[in-house]
């Protein structure tokens, strides 16, 4: 193989390794919304969802922009900052908490942003 080649897997292979990692959804819920990267409603209704909500018991868990969320007890080990706001019209992203892990995901994938 040519060394050209070789760069360009190992910087592939670089990018897809870290990526993975970057993305996980360690959560810590703000006192203020001055505080928050995110403002977040949480609906009774999973059909009105923008994102389906699966809290995680360890923060391995949480890997992935995929709904899986564990929240951290201090605001500089969280990837994302939120604040719960009461009012729907409020929110930049209306979440769901399910039970089941497996249901967990983005309903409205327009705003998978907020959360990178």
């Amino acid at each position: 193989m040519k060394i050209s080649t070789l760069i360009v897997i190992s910087a592939v292979f670089s990018l897809l390794l870290f990526s993975s990692s970057g993305y996980a959804q360690k959560i810590y819920s703000a006192d203020s919304q001055y505080d928050a990267d995110v403002l977040v409603y949480v609906t009774d209704s999973k059909y009105e969802a923008d994102l389906l909500v699966y809290k995680v018991s360890s923060q391995y868990e949480a890997d992935g922009n995929d709904g899986l969320w564990f929240f951290t007890e201090s605001k500089y080990e969280a990837d994302k900052k939120i604040y719960f706001t009461g009012s729907k019209y409020a929110a930049d992203l209306i979440i769901y908490f399910t039970d089941s892990k497996y249901e967990a995901g983005w309903k409205n994938r327009q705003k998978i942003y907020l959360l990178y």
